[in-house]
Order: structure tokens, then C-alpha cells, then sequence
């Protein structure tokens, strides 16, 4: 390419075409579509589409007889994830030209897609390649305010990406906190509390972290911070800290049944309200916790009507029928009990499956811990169903759902039948409205 007169050749190659020729182009790197620039001129957009067509190979046969190496300039800028236009205009030796998208695209590139969205004014090798390296960065997520632009540099995303705006869209897997800090959209709640801890270097209690973050309430921060590994309750206080710290161990109890189980050993048989009493003042809990702690096996009732060890003599308690739920069924006989699942993210992950305790009171499950385990065919194992303290639970389904070719929004069936303890798994979706066969399909209301 001569350096003396760079970017001449394209002037001229763009001087050979006609007027109505050079409008159709720039209309149509303006976005445009054949439509309407056929509306504009007069023609149809299929003598539209042939005219773009000869102007595009006008462009790209002088350019190769009067710029033989623009190419492999372009090919230079390959190995960045994404370049600007003006980036390719500059190495073309131009200020900017409407003809660069041409010139662009026959070197092998083009428009780098985000979020499903082409990035306009962007070009890559790949269309992926930039989403790719951004998601990179996600996975760091929480960011702390200035961290964005040096984990998007380890990533080889240059300075130029216009980071802020892109993760700032609507489908971005991140969301902007109150500080500047970048949050994950579906944990943004956990991630405000892990940084704000972070920041802060000692526990406080969830009404803190409620209020230092904005998450709606006090019970919404403990909920959403004992389904996270990142963090720890200390007891007796009670308040959250991150597990990479290094505390001390506060309390000998490693769940609240202990706890309920130490003080009865202790006081001997005691009213209920002094018991729960004395519990949260070694394992701060709540009532409701405290009150399925008495499911356990190894709590009962006195005569007198006082909370006492089983071992001691008292009568096991045992809870009152739950409400059946309109999703399990049992047939007249007592014999086949149904479970109609949907399938999510958990079990196709293949964690336990939590249901209603009315299906473990059914089968005489009624203390806990207590568990029945069901034969099933072929090699995947047996179902197990487990009444714990705080609710019941089936063991994972994610074998039967991916033998089945089961996605998310799938109904599953599991049959249990009490007379052999035998099981049965099914897809139980209604024709023409299964996610897995059907992926467009979408209930009305």
C-alpha cells in the first residue's frame, strides 16, 4: 500500500460508481433495507439487491488492482476480540468512508454479537469471540468499583470496548450496584452483601446488611445468604460473615436440632416456651424452626404435656396431616401415591428434590429422620424419600430427566407404589406442549 498517498486508491474506486449506485450503498450500510431504498428509487428490491451486489464487487476488484495488500492489513487487526470501524479506517489510511463495512466483511469480518445483538460499528473474525471473553469476566463477578477494566484486560478485552455500556444492557448477565461495583443479575442481593462484608472486614447482622445493600428485609438477606457457600452465621450472635475468614468456633451445636437436643439433656423435661426460650439464646433460631425440631426422633412429649428425650420415655411427636397439595394423588386403594414435578435447574443439576410432607405423613414417615427407598428399573439406582425436620425430600432425579431427554419447564411423573416399594419415573408432558419437543411453544396467560 503506498504510504504517500494511503487511502487514495478507495477515493477512486468510490469516484468510478454512479450517483444512484453510491446512494443505494450508503443507504444501505446506514441500515436500511432493500425495501426501502427500492421505495426511495423507484425499483424493486430485487433490482436493488443486484445493484449493491455489482457495487460491492466494484469496490473489492479495484481495490485488489490498486491496493493489493488492503487485505492483508486488515487480517493485522484479527487477533483483537473486537476493533472500532474507525480502527479499520485508520489502517486503510482514511479518515472514515462509507465503503469500510465492504472492505470489512471481505477480509473475514464481521459484527460482533452480544447478548444476542449485533455490537454496530464493532468488528470481529468471530461473532462469538467478544461475547465469549465478556462472559469471562462475568464469572469474576462481584466486581468492586474500578476491578472492571483490569479483569477485562487479563481477559485480552481492550480499553476501547465500551465495557460499561455493554454490560449495562438489559440482557447482560451483570447489573451496576448503588457503589459502581458490578453485580451478578441473578444474586445481585448476595453479591451487594459479599462485597459490603467484604469491605467492612467483621460480621454484622442480616437488618444491617438488609439496609447497607437494599434488599427488601432482614428474612429475605438470611434466606438468600444459607443457600450460598460463600457465607457462615456465627453463633451464638447470630450475624454473617464470609468463609474465607478466619473465626473462631463460637458454638458446639452444628444445627439447631442439636441445640434443641442439648438443652433438653440438660434442663430434663421442660415447657415448650422455655425451651425455645433457652435455644435461641445458644443457637439463635426461629420458632418455626425450632418447632419442626420437635419432628425429630430423638424428641417426644411427657404425659404432663412437657418436651422430653425419647430415650427418657417420652412419645415420639408426630405431625398432623398436611394439606394434600393438588400436584400428588394417591389411588383409592392406598397403594400408588403420584408426584407431578416441573423440571428446573435443580433437578437437572441433580440436587434432592424438596415436596410436600403430605406424601412422607401418607407412607408413615411421620418422624424424622425416617426414609423409604423405592426399586427402580434399569441401572440408575433406587428413589429414596426422606422426611427430615424440615420438610420431605426425594433424591435426584437428573439420571431419569436426561434418559428421557427432559429440558426446564418439563412435567415429570414419579410413581411410587407401597405395596413392593417399587417406583416409576415418567415424562408427563401434554402432547404439543412439551419445552423439549415443542422449545417455541409458550402457554397462553
Amino acid at each position: 500500500m503506498d504510504e504517500n498517498g494511503r487511502g487514495a486508491w478507495l477515493e477512486r474506486a468510490w469516484s468510478f460508481l454512479d450517483e444512484r449506485s453510491r446512494l443505494m450503498f450508503a443507504e444501505r450500510e446506514d441500515g436500511r433495507t432493500l425495501n426501502e431504498i427500492g421505495q426511495v428509487h423507484g425499483v424493486t428490491r430485487e433490482r436493488v439487491r443486484q445493484i449493491l451486489l455489482k457495487t460491492e464487487q466494484h469496490l473489492l476488484v479495484t481495490a485488489d488492482l490498486m491496493a493489493p495488500d488492503w487485505r492483508e492489513h486488515l487480517t493485522e487487526l484479527t487477533t483483537r476480540p473486537a476493533v472500532t470501524t474507525k480502527s479499520l479506517a485508520d489502517v486503510l489510511g482514511v479518515d472514515g468512508h462509507v465503503t469500510i463495512g465492504a472492505y470489512a466483511r471481505a477480509a473475514g469480518f464481521v459484527h460482533p454479537r452480544v447478548w444476542g445483538r449485533d455490537l454496530n460499528g464493532w468488528w470481529a473474525a468471530g461473532s462469538g469471540d467478544l461475547e465469549r471473553r465478556l462472559r469471562e469476566i462475568a464469572e469474576r463477578a462481584p466486581l468492586r468499583a474500578g476491578e472492571l477494566s483490569d479483569v477485562a484486560k487479563a481477559a485480552g478485552v481492550s480499553e476501547s470496548v465500551p465495557l460499561e455500556s455493554l454490560f449495562g444492557g438489559e440482557r447482560s448477565p451483570l447489573v451496576q450496584g448503588a457503589d459502581d461495583s458490578w453485580l451478578r443479575r441473578r444474586a445481585r442481593g448476595r453479591d451487594a452483601c459479599y462485597l459490603w462484608l467484604l469491605q467492612r472486614g467483621e460480621p454484622c447482622r442480616a437488618e444491617e446488611l438488609a439496609t447497607a445493600t437494599g434488599v427488601s428485609t432482614a428474612h429475605a438477606v438470611r434466606e438468600a445468604l444459607r443457600r450460598d457457600d460463600r457465607f457462615v452465621q456465627v453463633r451464638p450472635e447470630g450475624t454473617w460473615a464470609l468463609v474465607e475468614w478466619s473465626l473462631p468456633e463460637v458454638t458446639p451445636y452444628a444445627n439447631a436440632v442439636e441445640a434443641l437436643v442439648a438443652v433438653v439433656r440438660e434442663s430434663g423435661p421442660i415447657s415448650k416456651d422455655i425451651l425455645f426460650s433457652r435455644v435461641a439464646e445458644r443457637y439463635p433460631v426461629t420458632a418455626w424452626r425450632m418447632q419442626q425440631c420437635l419432628l425429630s426422633d430423638q424428641i417426644g412429649t411427657t404425659a404432663d404435656g412437657l418436651i422430653d428425650l425419647v430415650e427418657r420415655g417420652a412419645v415420639p411427636n408426630e405431625e398432623s396431616e398436611p394439606p394434600k397439595p393438588d400436584t400428588m394423588a394417591v389411588d383409592p386403594q392406598g397403594n400408588v401415591y403420584g408426584i407431578r414435578l416441573k423440571v428446573d435447574k435443580d433437578v437437572l443439576r441433580g440436587s434432592g428434590i424438596l415436596v410436600s410432607s403430605w406424601i412422607t405423613w401418607s407412607l408413615g414417615l411421620r418422624r424424622a429422620p425416617m426414609s423409604r427407598t423405592f426399586a427402580l428399573p434399569g441401572e440408575a439406582g433406587p428413589l429414596i424419600l426422606r422426611r427430615g425436620t424440615s420438610g420431605a425430600q426425594i433424591s435426584s432425579l437428573r439420571l431419569y430427566a436426561q434418559a428421557q431427554r427432559m429440558t426446564i419447564g418439563c412435567d415429570i411423573a414419579v410413581l411410587l407404589r407401597a405395596d413392593d416399594s417399587t417406583a416409576d419415573v415418567r415424562h408427563a408432558c401434554e402432547e404439543g406442549t412439551c419445552p423439549a419437543r415443542y422449545p417455541d411453544y409458550c402457554p397462553v396467560g
